[in-house]
């Protein structure tokens, strides 16, 4: 027992360069989301932009996200997996920069747009890079769960990077952020193009695959429908259909606060400084908590932790519907939703979706899954400065409530799941 726990944690240090590289793309794709948002306002004043135009960009950068996410297989499949992950943050660069020169609303939208498509493909690729190259199905899970502390980490830089330059006048501010993204995001692909190691773990995996189909013979070939459509039909399908509900639940909630965060803090009087100032502090003590769950995701207490997060992310939401609504109080149920938000969120649903399906369709269901949720995320954020604004945000967070009950409803029918058809790992 010892000796398989050694060789499996020399199998996670051997590949977690992987990781790191396939994480970073999650850190620009929790950048290009909180950049926007910690600066939006900013974007506002620097480009005279109404309070519709800054919905549009919202909303058209989630759709972004969402079609990019849905395309990951077409992608791979018309121009390689390697090919992909080694050059996707070429394009996400020079989205950024588009919006770093943005002189006005429709450059700034192009802009956005184009970054959140390639933001949108990175993270399904990058996940199924992972799967492909790790020489087993525990070191993919290990790895692919640590991709998500990536995430907090982006969420915090863009925050740090707001709060630094949240003084300059005009869209100065903003455009520093931007291009600090531009810059990373060509470090990224340097690392992934270049990386004579990455080289030999892309050979190797790709030789395993080989190997599996040459044993598998004339067997048929795994693929989403005769996944989903088989003999197993009705517990892939049950599964499905309760990560889809917890995820878009969930996702609607927390993209409106990764995405207008800031927006609601400035609508509460806050400053520009004071509200990327909050972000930060908030998301550095979430960043903690990220961490906590990845080491026990694969633990016997990870549904408690799972129970406890969906609690503290009602109570939060709870507690603005029913006490005040001024500064101080979104401020603190921000930073508890942030909290339970990263023991029972992105990251739990990244570990069910690992767990529950085969892994040649694990990057399209969690493509597909990502994809759809953020479409109707963007629907959503066409219309949410009117929701959060100081004068009906009651209304807004008894609603927000309400999807946290059906978001935990839908997770514990997953953990039910789990336990009946024994699928842990």
């Amino acid at each position: 027992m010892m000796i398989n726990t050694q060789t499996e944690s020399n199998l996670v240090k051997k590949y977690q360069p992987l990781a790191i590289a396939a994480g970073l793309g999650s850190v620009l794709g929790s950048g290009i989301i909180v950049g926007m948002s910690a600066t939006i306002t900013v974007w506002q004043v620097g480009l005279h932009l109404s309070n519709g135009q800054v919905g549009v960009i919202s909303g058209a950068l989630t759709f972004a996200i969402a079609i990019g996410s849905m395309l990951a297989g077409w992608t791979t499949k018309t121009f390689g997996l390697v090919r992909s992950f080694n050059w996707m943050n070429l394009f996400y660069a020079i989205g950024a920069f588009i919006c770093v020169f943005a002189p006005n609303y429709i450059t700034l939208l192009i802009g956005a747009i184009w970054t959140g498509f390639t933001s949108g493909l990175d993270l399904p690729i990058s996940l199924t890079m992972i799967s492909h190259d790790a020489p087993d199905d525990k070191t993919s899970s290990k790895l692919i769960a640590s991709t998500q502390i990536f995430w907090q980490v982006g969420v915090f830089a863009s925050y740090g990077a707001a709060f630094i330059v949240s003084k300059l006048s005009g869209a100065t501010g903003a455009r520093i952020v931007f291009t600090c993204l531009a810059i990373f995001a060509l470090i990224i692909w340097a690392w992934r193009t270049f990386s004579h190691k990455f080289r030999t773990f892309h050979t190797a995996g790709e030789q395993r695959r080989i190997e599996r189909e040459n044993q598998t013979g004339n067997q048929e070939k795994v693929s989403v429908k005769n996944t989903l459509l088989g003999h197993n039909k009705k517990m892939y399908l049950q599964m499905l259909a309760s990560i889809m509900i917890f995820y878009i639940c969930w996702n609607l909630l927390a993209n409106t606060f990764g995405q207008f965060q800031t927006f609601m803090l400035v609508q509460a009087k806050a400053s520009q400084t004071f509200a990327t100032g909050a972000g930060l502090i908030l998301n550095f003590v979430s960043l903690f908590a990220t961490m906590a769950f990845a080491k026990a995701a694969g633990g016997q207490y990870r549904n408690t932790f799972f129970f406890f997060g969906m609690l503290i992310q009602f109570i939060s939401m709870f507690s603005l519907a029913i006490l005040s609504h001024a500064l101080w109080p979104i401020v603190i149920a921000i930073g508890v939703m942030s909290i339970g938000s990263n023991v029972a969120g992105e990251a739990i649903y990244k570990v069910w979706t690992q767990e529950a399906f085969p892994i040649e369709i694990r990057s399209s269901l969690q493509g597909f899954i990502g994809g759809f949720s953020r479409f109707l995320c963007g629907l959503f954020a066409i219309i949410t400065p009117a929701l959060v604004v100081q004068s009906v945000i009651k209304v807004t967070m008894f609603g927000f409530s309400g999807m946290i009950i059906i978001a935990f409803i839908a997770g514990m029918a997953m953990v039910h799941l789990e336990n009946k058809y024994d699928i842990r790992k």
